[in-house]
């Protein structure tokens, strides 16, 4: 199959899922919740392992744990986060010697160091390369996160807002969606071999969602059931601590895991010192134009872009929303479609309901006169009766009368005869002309009007030209007679 590693186990897991660290809950569960929480902000901030920003930028955003002892906060700005401790002496030596291979190398002594000075800028602005500087000193690294780097640039993305209780974990597979559904149940199967095979563990697939680079990223949960019938959802940040155990991360890499997150938020004091704290290699004054800049301080959160390649990254999972943003789009027209249709059968339907519901209701007047008329067959006209015949005939006669409600009932039918008739034509005469076609009958109208003007004005000379002519022959024919005479 597609997962080489499904439905097999491995040597190396461990015989049960458990934890050493105690648990503060007071439960024997096997799930143990520990001290050192982790967090991650899934897989839309980057592609990296959780080792911290100053570790990360080349490759994505990634995120390790988050002590919740003051004591493990003190740790190296590569391993942590939200660290910054005090400047050490080799990352000021390497300062010194950056700034050394950029400004003022000695390496030739000559005017040559010079052009080593700009070769060096160069290579610090593209973010590659070595500096060489001095003879007796080991040239400096130029990577993408030294502080000379031009391409860089500070995106957003979205903040997580699940709960740990949730216990979502991500698991980005390095396989096609259409794989992972057709085997989903052995996955599940898998990951439940991986966990220890424990009865009381159930794994359940929250979510399965393409990504670029034909991956596929998996959203799970594990709920474990107590022996008394209640149960329960695995925190996500113990869950995610066990996946991250050696023997367990290669079992899940056998699988075909790439990478594997806590989908958890951050707290606001988290958020804080993110914020206040620009990550390697950014300039602060950029971060905090960033943090000015963003539209929606609640909802997303600014991280840096380094690289054509992180770039390309972000447009990838960009252009991958759209398409899932157009497919649900696409769904729901169809479903507005099928709707309207089913509108339009109902509609019909209850017209057609309701003209069965009058001649049922006709024919069963009908059946009660009949019957009442059998019934009373025989019998004297009662005095209630006698008093509704006679509201009828009074009705029966105000209705004939010519002034009265007949009169205007039949003016009323022609007025609502005329209304429909005039309601129809302009319903007929309601068209559209497309504005080309318009301009084109305005042009044959003048062009018609022009040719009946100048037909007007010939049929006018004419006229003079007969008028003329008959008033030369009104005066001719008396000199003729006086001649002859």
């Amino acid at each position: 199959g597609a997962f080489g590693g499904f439905g097999t186990t491995t040597t190396t897991a461990a015989p049960a899922f458990s934890f050493s660290a105690p648990t503060n809950t007071g439960t024997s569960g096997l799930f143990g919740a520990t001290q050192n929480k982790g967090f991650g902000f899934g897989t839309s901030f980057g592609s990296g392992t959780g080792t911290g920003l100053g570790s990360g930028l080349g490759t994505g955003l990634g995120f390790g744990g988050f002590g919740t002892q003051q004591q493990q906060q003190q740790t190296t700005l590569g391993s942590s986060l939200f660290n910054q401790p005090a400047q050490t002496p080799a990352q000021s030596n390497q300062l010194i010697n950056t700034a050394s291979a950029l400004s003022a190398p000695t390496l030739l002594g000559d005017e040559r160091d010079a052009i080593l000075a700009k070769w060096n800028q160069l290579q610090a602005f593209w973010g590659t390369g070595k500096g060489y500087f001095n003879n007796n000193i080991a040239p400096v690294e130029f990577t993408q996160e030294n502080p000379f780097c031009r391409f860089k640039a500070v995106g957003y993305s979205l903040m997580p807002n699940n709960k740990d209780e949730d216990g979502l974990v991500v698991l980005v597979f390095n396989r096609k969606e259409a794989d992972i559904r057709s085997q989903q149940q052995q996955l599940v199967e898998s990951l439940h071999k991986i966990l220890g095979g424990n009865q009381t563990l159930n794994v359940n697939v929250e979510g399965v969602k393409t990504m670029p680079d034909d991956q596929t990223e998996v959203i799970i949960y594990v709920v474990e059931r107590s022996p008394n019938g209640t149960s329960r959802r695995v925190p996500a940040t113990t869950l995610y601590a066990h996946f991250e155990q050696a023997n367990i991360k290669s079992s899940l890499q056998q699988l075909g895991v790439s990478l594997s997150m806590a989908r958890t938020e951050l707290s606001p004091a988290q958020v804080k010192q993110l914020l206040q704290n620009p990550p390697a290699g950014v300039d602060p004054i950029i971060w905090e134009q960033a943090k000015v800049d963003n539209p929606d301080p609640d909802k997303l959160i600014p991280v840096p872009m380094v690289g054509f390649k992180e770039l390309l990254r972000r447009l990838k999972v960009q252009d991958q929303m759209t398409k899932q943003h157009q497919t649900r789009l696409d769904i729901i027209s169809e479903d507005i479609s099928e709707l309207q249709k089913n509108q339009t059968t109902t509609m019909a339907k209850i017209a057609q309901y309701k003209r069965k519901l009058m001649a049922l209701s006709h024919r069963t007047l009908q059946v009660l006169i009949k019957q009442e008329i059998q019934r009373k067959s025989g019998y004297a006209i009662q005095a209630d009766e006698e008093q509704l015949r006679v509201q009828l005939d009074t009705i029966q006669c105000e209705l004939n009368a010519p002034m009265q409600f007949k009169g205007r009932l039949n003016e009323l039918m022609s007025q609502i005869r005329m209304q429909n008739h005039f309601g129809a034509v302009r319903a007929e005469e309601r068209y559209y002309i497309d504005a080309d076609l318009l301009r084109e009958i305005k042009q044959h109208l003048k062009q018609q009007q022009e040719g009946l003007s100048h037909l007007i004005s010939i049929i006018k000379d004419d006229l003079e030209d007969i008028k003329l002519i008959e008033h030369g022959l009104n005066e001719s024919i008396p000199i003729r007679g006086g001649v002859f005479s």
